[in-house]
This record gives structure tokens, sequence and C-alpha cells, in this order.
């Protein structure tokens, strides 16, 4: 292999990681907590998720915008890392929360009909003592 050849190999592989972090964020508050969201608003975006993500800092997500409430499922194909979803309203009270293992085709569904979903590392709502009737503030902005 040519240096050429190595160079564009290592560029073409530093390039997912920069169109994966292409997103709009939102600051979205629960409680004493900030949580930096990337925003996944349109088809694309949702179908991509958080894919091939390696690390999640500890106060950073993903929220799930869907064109109207309704039976929303995730799951976390090609998703090595583990996640936790929270499903929310209209109003954006919590649901229901989830506990997703990394690449797997399990469906994890909303409770009842949901607006949005809120993406964060494994484990996160439970450390936090965070579930059900929940509101998270900052949702309003994405509608």
């Amino acid at each position: 292999m040519s240096l050429k050849s190595c160079v564009l190999a290592v560029l073409a592989g530093m390039a997912l990681p920069l169109t994966v972090w292409a997103q709009p964020r939102a600051e979205l508050t629960i409680g004493m907590y900030r949580i930096v969201a990337e925003v996944a608003a349109d088809e694309p975006s949702r179908e991509r998720g958080l894919m091939f993500r390696q690390h999640l800092g500890a106060n950073e997500g993903m929220v799930f915008v869907f064109p109207a409430a309704g039976r929303q499922c995730m799951w976390m194909k090609n998703t090595p890392i583990a996640l936790s979803v929270a499903f929310l309203d209209e109003a954006g009270r919590i649901l229901n929360v989830e506990e997703m293992a990394p690449r797997t085709l399990d469906s994890h569904c909303a409770a009842a009909p949901a607006r949005y979903a809120l993406e964060m590392p494994g484990g996160w709502f439970r450390e936090r003592g965070i579930g059900p009737g929940t509101r998270i503030e900052g949702l309003e902005a994405l509608k």
C-alpha cells in the first residue's frame, strides 16, 4: 500500500465521526442536571441515531424529535455502547425508561404515545433516580 493510499484510508476513517457529530445540539434540563443533546429531528438523523459512536460524555445524549406522538421504538443496531432511553410525551414528561444493550436488535418501545425519546449513557436515568413522570425542560424549542 502506498503512502497516498494510507493517508486516504486514515482520512476516510475520520470522516464518519465528523459526520456523526455534525448534528445540531440542544440544552435540556432535568431538575439540577444539564444535558447537551444532539438533535435528531429528521428521518435520516433518527435512523442513524448514535450508531458507530464509541463514547458519550456523562451528560451528553441524543434527543429524537418525532413529527407526532405515536408508538416509538428504538434498537441498538451498530451501536457499540450501552444506552438508556427515556420516552417522553408531548409535554416532555417521561413515560418510561429502557436500558439497551450494545449491538442488539431488540425493540425498546414507549409505554404510551411518545413525541420524543432521549438517549443517554447506559444507567444514566437510574443512577440519578429519574423515572416516569419527571419533566424534561428545553424541548419546547425543538417543536
